[in-house]
């Protein structure tokens, strides 16, 4: 097992920083309720959420106001772009809000 480690670390230890999680499930129906409640539940600030057989082309982003989904085409799957790639800029646009608001 391992120690759940968002709670001091949004409480305690870093309560001012962008706290990122990720959910990943193998039933696409409780995906975006389980990434909701992770937020609710820990306060931080996003949650990238996925599915394990969709991992590699799909996943949602999620914060408290917003649900971002970002999807390879096919053709970029072909051309082996990343996820990754999408992920970060959806990232980096909303930890510049978030510092924007402090």
């Amino acid at each position: 097992m391992v120690p759940k480690m968002l709670s001091p670390l949004v409480k305690d230890w870093a309560p001012k920083a962008f706290v990122i999680s990720f959910k990943l499930e193998t039933d696409p129906s409780i995906l975006l309720e389980r990434a909701r409640r992770a937020l609710e539940t820990y306060n931080h600030q996003a949650v990238v959420a996925n599915v394990l057989d969709t991992r590699r082309g799909y996943v949602v982003v999620v914060t408290k106001d917003t649900q971002k989904e970002l999807v390879l085409t096919d053709e970029e799957v072909q051309k082996e772009v990343e996820i990754e790639d999408r992920i970060v800029s959806n990232l980096t646009a909303a930890h510049s809000q978030f510092m924007s608001q402090k």
